[in-house]
């Protein structure tokens, strides 16, 4: 069976080998679909990174599977009016290297996110005016104005802290070797082939933790992590593609876990990121409306995704409390994208790179997009690139146009305020527009869900025209996993938590 893997792996171009069946100890083997970006919270901007996290780094709050907040390294909250938030803190936590969790940690962790250069945190709590140590275990967080969001976010990655004297120690190389407080600490990463965390024998949950180690193996092709999942050399397979489902479900050693996602899949345009958003498709809003018309999202999803996945023309799925039903995706038009590209007076083929990172499933919806798109008068190159690649080179403005999904957050701030406001780091193309700038900040102090999403459907009239994003899909978390490992519970953020999981004796 070794053989076999390997050879697949040759086969498929598979960075790596295969890798060894699963000894008779308490590791747990865990597939990504690419490798994490930098292990740094503050500056990572990386699904895979967060499920590795989710690991090593507790949060202040954190979600059940019904997306409530539950306390974490917070024990819980008060308002004291609508801008000053009382953290109440756990007690007796421990970071890593021994360093004491408390008040002073909370206001290092989150002044390093607003502070610390290219953050990707900083714009998904801007709000915060000023954090006061009030004792040992309680911190006030000064807003600047009532922020619906902000505890949300607590739930996310700016609610991850970090150990103080290690953060201070390594600055901008604390990715390399972080510290933080949760369960498992980090030993090793061999980029692009593992990472490695061990047992952290003082945390403050232990009886939650039923492995000594827990490794995260990253494996592009879908079908080689399906087929390490078959073979018993993985445990969990954090996503598996809808074509894979079947087989998954017809394996009498596994079982399939799905639900819906709160995230989407789209492309965004580099509208004015650097020298490379100096394109037809980056300077004319008209054109990527056409590039948008061109496109048959069901079609799209039927050939790539067996039809399981949903159409959207927004930010925030079906699922979210915060969807419009109103923005619907339109019907493929290439009679309208066409007229749209002739009144812009650009020469025919528009040439548009499309970089996409090298997943088998997004390169073949590339290419199905790349089909799609020639008759409404564009000639699409796809650039493949590896995942944490493509991440750095959106954010320094080396591309045109990039294929790129978004996990998701239950809060719909979480999926648009970074993206869409002016000067934010996820906002890649570095889109800008005044009036969504007002609504973003509008719908944080908005007082209720149906204010907000009134707010955000006067947004989504403004993102349709200017098109800095064409959203495509919404997926589905599908966790492959062994039937003998008990105690999984699948959340829609689709992060995988660890606590509680364990293998059948």
């Amino acid at each position: 069976m070794r053989s076999f893997l390997l050879a697949i792996g040759l086969l498929l171009g598979l960075a790596g080998p295969a890798l060894a069946a699963t000894p008779a100890d308490r590791t747990l083997r865990i597939g990504l679909r690419e490798d994490p970006d930098i292990l740094d919270p503050t500056l990572s901007g990386s699904y895979v990174g967060r499920i590795v996290f989710a690991g090593m780094c507790d949060k202040l709050f954190d979600y059940d599977t019904k997306l409530d907040i539950v306390p974490q390294l917070a024990t819980g909250y008060t308002y004291k009016d609508p801008t000053h938030l009382i953290l109440h803190l756990r007690p007796g936590v421990l970071f890593q290297d021994g360093e004491k969790f408390n008040a002073a940690a909370v206001k290092y962790t989150l002044t390093r996110d607003l502070t610390m250069v290219r953050s990707l945190r900083k714009g998904q709590i801007n709000d915060i005016k000023s954090i006061e140590v009030i004792n040992p275990l309680t911190v006030e967080l000064v807003l600047k104005a009532p922020d619906a969001a902000l505890l949300a976010q607590l739930a996310g990655r700016p609610g991850i802290m970090l150990a103080p004297d290690v953060a201070a120690k390594e600055g901008k190389d604390f990715g390399l070797h972080p510290v933080c407080a949760g369960p498992f600490r980090f030993v090793k990463r061999i980029p692009e082939q593992k990472i490695v965390l061990e047992r952290f024998k003082r945390y403050w949950d232990a009886k939650a933790i039923h492995f000594d180690k827990v490794e995260y193996i990253p494996i592009v092709n879908s079908a080689v992590r399906l087929a390490n999942l078959q073979a018993g050399a993985l445990d969990l397979v954090e996503y598996i593609v809808p074509t894979d489902v079947p087989a998954v479900e017809k394996d009498p050693k596994l079982r399939i876990a799905m639900d819906t996602s709160l995230g989407y899949n789209g492309i965004t345009f580099n509208v004015g990121n650097g020298p490379e958003s100096k394109t037809p498709i980056g300077e004319h809003a008209r054109l990527r409306r056409a590039f948008a018309l061109a496109i048959d999202r069901k079609a799209l999803i039927h050939v790539v995704y067996d039809g399981l996945y949903t159409p959207i023309a927004q930010a925030n799925p079906p699922s979210s409390q915060f969807y419009v039903p109103s923005v619907q995706p339109p019907a493929r038009d290439i009679k309208k994208a066409k007229a749209l590209v002739a009144a812009t007076g650009v020469k025919t083929p528009i040439k548009v790179t499309l970089m996409v990172p090298n997943s088998p499933d997004l390169l073949q919806a590339a290419q199905v997009i790349q089909a799609m798109e020639q008759p409404a008068g564009f000639d699409v190159k796809i650039q493949a690139m590896e995942f944490a690649s493509s991440l750095a080179a959106a954010r320094s403005g080396h591309f045109q146009a990039y294929m790129i999904g978004w996990s998701g957050r239950a809060d719909a701030d979480g999926n648009m305020y970074s993206f869409l406001h002016s000067g934010y780091g996820f906002n890649y193309g570095h889109y800008d527009d005044p009036k969504v700038d007002a609504l973003l900040d509008a719908a944080r102090r908005a007082p209720t869900v149906a204010a907000r999403r009134a707010i955000y459907a006067r947004l989504w009239g403004i993102v349709a025209k200017d098109m800095p994003v064409i959203y495509l899909w919404s997926p589905k978390n599908i966790v492959g996993l062994k039937k003998t490992l008990l105690g999984f519970r699948q959340v829609p953020d689709g992060i995988i938590r660890l606590q509680g999981m364990r293998f059948a004796k």
